[in-house]
């Protein structure tokens, strides 16, 4: 398209979409949302984007590979799961670390959820946009 109303607000929606779908994985371990949903906001970000713009120009904007991200994502949700082992507890299981821990303060929690999330939300990203990016290009 050659609208130049349409590729200003589309470059304008993938950032907000980016940033509610940082907001939606980091607050779903502890309600509503996570990786599947913040992927998904992302992924629909860029997919607007390579409606306005074509699938070459949202290629650009990405950066990588969406096979390769979907890829990465997989094995940081692997790594998450096994990271349990180390500890001796059964595959998957939630495992805390607590940064700047006192004896009054717990610290800073992190979670391998989290770890898990996060490639959860680079699987669907790259799924959805390795699907979206070849169904553009053959229409």
């Amino acid at each position: 398209m050659n609208s130049v109303i349409l590729i200003a607000g589309a470059r304008l929606q993938v950032v907000l979409l980016l940033v509610f779908s940082a907001y939606m994985l980091l607050r779903g371990h502890n309600a509503p949302g996570g990786g599947f949903i913040g992927g998904l906001i992302a992924a629909t970000g860029f997919v607007v984007y390579a409606i306005a713009c074509g699938t070459k120009d949202a290629r650009a904007a990405l950066r990588f590979d969406p096979a390769n991200i979907a890829g990465v994502g997989l094995g940081i949700a692997l790594f998450a799961g096994f990271m349990a082992l180390f500890w001796g507890d059964a595959l998957f299981t939630g495992q805390w670390l607590f940064i700047g821990a006192t004896e009054t303060d717990k610290g800073i929690p992190l979670s391998s959820v989290l770890v898990f999330d996060i490639g959860v939300y680079l699987v669907v990203l790259g799924a959805v946009l390795s699907i979206v990016f070849a169904l553009e290009e053959t229409v």
